[in-house]
């Protein structure tokens, strides 16, 4: 009987501990499905707000390609800059940043002596090629309050390119709202940078010419010899895919094409007639498909992006100045140093030619070809054997368009041919 009830006894006593450890268990469980179903709500509710900022991203992103389209169509031909007392925007990418900020501090010294002595000063004109600039010109508009930049002051200065912006742009980037999406649109002249296609051109000599071009450009900027012979044996496979032209022409094709018809009567029937269809695509075609080579896995992008200087201010690698958009001319108006010497090792002569050109085009662009053959006289022979490779007018150009919107970003790259006001679009790149 005294053993009954001690055994109760100890029972009694053990049940709150038993209570007890269920009790936590139970709240261990509870805690696991509270932070469990929290953490899949904060999820979906953090994927349901990137669709959203997507979206307006998207929104914002396909808006200002329309915006940039029609900027551009509006430009009838982006117009040069003379900049006669300006450094030239050709060797920047060979500086340090030491000597690019030495340079800035030259440059705003002279505008400090230019504003002493009552002159013109440096980036005293406004930008003709800035299509915000140009939608404020109203002769009945009121007064326009203009945020005034220091450009004295080196922090704030930058080397104008050929059309006034930084090199490449043609005009100012452009950075405003559409709903929540911060946009950015740049536009640049492709025909201002290498044309990466050269190393595809057809013919003995003139592949060895292109490939030594292509040799000199990698040099300039720093891309080593295994590098090198990596990006040749990289074009030579896309060679063996489809060969590079100078000047694509339009392809004629044939197609069949079965129709069917009922033949009326007493005994009907069905026959079948085939006819012959002749269509013609357009030469553009050739360039998007060069385009998209370009921009596959059979060439090693990264390596060419690959920075050798990068700052605030400035961002310089090999792929920032390689058309890689299927372009096939360099404007020798626009096009840096190192561009013009690869262009003109085709005929000769490359580095006086460039450094002739670069001379002269900051006083004064080149209307043509004839003109910078008069200019350079001594050299006429050579230039003649690169006329097909040279132009002094751009047509060839990208519409980079970035919109933000929340945590989300969307973007495209458009490259578009420009004939007056003609624009034909070659490709889209959309991310």
């Amino acid at each position: 009987m005294k053993d009954k009830s001690r055994k109760s006894r100890n029972n009694c006593r053990s049940r709150p501990g038993v209570v007890l450890l269920v009790t936590l268990v139970l709240l261990v469980v509870l805690s696991t499905l509270g932070y469990t179903l929290s953490g899949r709500v904060a999820a979906q509710r953090h994927r349901d707000r990137y669709i959203i900022d997507y979206q307006a991203a998207r929104y914002g992103c396909d808006s200002a390609v329309k915006y940039a389209l029609a900027t551009l169509e509006d430009i009838n031909s982006p117009q040069l800059v003379a900049r006669p007392d300006e450094p030239d925007f050709s060797d920047l990418f060979i500086l340090s940043e030491a000597k690019y900020e030495e340079l800035l501090a030259e440059l705003a010294a002279k505008s400090r002596r230019a504003g002493a002595d009552g002159r013109k000063s440096f980036y005293d004109t406004n930008d003709i090629n800035d299509a915000n600039y140009v939608s404020y010109v109203d002769a009945n508009a009121a007064e326009y309050t203009y945020d005034m930049t220091d450009f004295n002051d080196p922090n704030f200065l930058t080397i104008r390119g050929p059309y006034g912006s930084p090199w490449p742009s043609i005009i100012e980037p452009v950075e405003f709202e559409i709903a929540s999406a911060t946009v950015s649109i740049e536009i640049e002249d492709e025909n201002a940078k290498y044309p990466i296609g050269w190393a595809l051109l057809d013919g003995k000599n003139v592949r060895r010419q292109a490939l030594a071009g292509l040799q000199t450009f990698c040099e300039w900027m720093d891309v080593n010899e295994a590098e090198i012979d990596s990006l040749k044996s990289q074009m030579d496979e896309i060679s063996e895919i489809k060969t590079f032209k100078l000047d694509f022409k339009p392809i004629k094709i044939v197609e069949k094409e079965v129709r069917t018809r009922r033949r009326r009567g007493r005994r009907r029937r069905r026959y079948s007639r085939m006819r012959r269809v002749h269509k013609t695509l357009p030469a553009s075609i050739h360039t998007a498909d060069f385009a998209k080579l370009f921009h596959s896995s059979l060439i090693d992008i990264e390596t060419l992006a690959r920075p050798t200087i990068i700052s605030e201010s400035r961002k310089e690698s090999a792929l920032k100045y390689m058309g890689v958009w299927a372009s096939s001319r360099v404007n020798i108006n626009t096009a840096p140093r190192h561009v013009l010497e690869a262009a003109f090792t085709f005929g000769g002569d490359e580095v006086e030619i460039a450094e002739g050109i670069i001379r002269r085009r900051r006083i004064r662009p080149f209307t043509d070809i004839e003109d910078l053959r008069k200019s350079l006289l001594k050299y006429s022979d050579s230039i003649r054997k690169c006329e097909k490779y040279i132009t002094t007018v751009s047509r060839f150009f990208t519409i980079r368009v970035t919109a933000v919107s929340g945590v989300a970003e969307a973007s495209a790259i458009i490259a578009i041919k420009k004939d007056g006001k003609k624009l034909e679009r070659i490709a889209v790149i959309s991310g």
